[in-house]
């Protein structure tokens, strides 16, 4: 017999799935966070961060899972799709930079990322928020506020990314650790980005629904 329920849908099921793979961007920015910041001559691992994106690859089939068993969803099906890819995208781009860390320390010792770091933990945060309060039917003014913020944080990242670069080019390290370091200047800049793509998912939802 066909469930009425599996057809029509739990109404927070997707909800439930959005927030959990936010919180893991979240924590994967976060382990990010706590290695760029690691002593040097520190062991690192990459088996929080695979486990993080192995993680959340499982929250994403789960919600292809749930679209295909679902005839009705509260939020549009393709929305949902959309934005559980970008998230995804997250973890998975922190994740490379930790392997590029890890196969070459010697390469990064002694860098300043604070600033990276910082500008990631404010962007994955808001992206936490503004999908936490989708559930209670985030609101125009509110969406604008938090789009806002990550519009600013991508610009600062754009800024300093610039800034690294200029840096970079004119300090007169060996071409190898120049190469490094810029593939890791980009690819942290890019983690603000995936950060605003997932934001801008959460925008066109809202204003759909306003």
């Amino acid at each position: 017999m066909i469930s009425l329920q599996s057809l029509f849908g739990k109404k927070d099921v997707f909800y439930d799935l959005l927030e959990a793979s936010a919180a893991q961007a979240r924590k994967s920015v976060q382990a990010l966070h706590g290695l760029l910041s690691a002593p040097a001559g520190s062991n690192p691992s990459l088996e929080t961060f695979s486990a993080s994106r192995r993680e959340d690859k499982k929250i994403t089939q789960q919600i292809d899972e749930a679209l295909c068993r679902t005839f009705i969803t509260e939020l549009e099906r393709e929305d949902i799709a959309a934005l559980a890819t970008a998230l995804y995208k997250i973890p998975k781009t922190v994740e490379k930079i930790a392997e590029r860390i890890v196969i070459s320390p010697e390469r990064v010792a002694g860098v300043d990322f604070s600033r990276q770091t910082a500008l990631m933990d404010a962007a994955a945060d808001t992206v936490v928020t503004m999908i936490s309060e989708l559930r209670s039917k985030l609101h125009l003014e509110r969406l604008k506020v938090l789009n806002d913020e990550l519009q600013k944080i991508e610009g600062d990242a754009d800024k300093l990314v610039l800034d690294c670069l200029r840096d970079l080019y004119n300090s007169g390290r060996d071409p190898i650790t120049v190469i490094v370091l810029k593939d890791l200047y980009d690819l942290l800049e890019k983690v603000v980005d995936r950060c605003r793509d997932a934001g801008k998912v959460v925008s066109q939802i809202v204003l759909k629904n306003s």
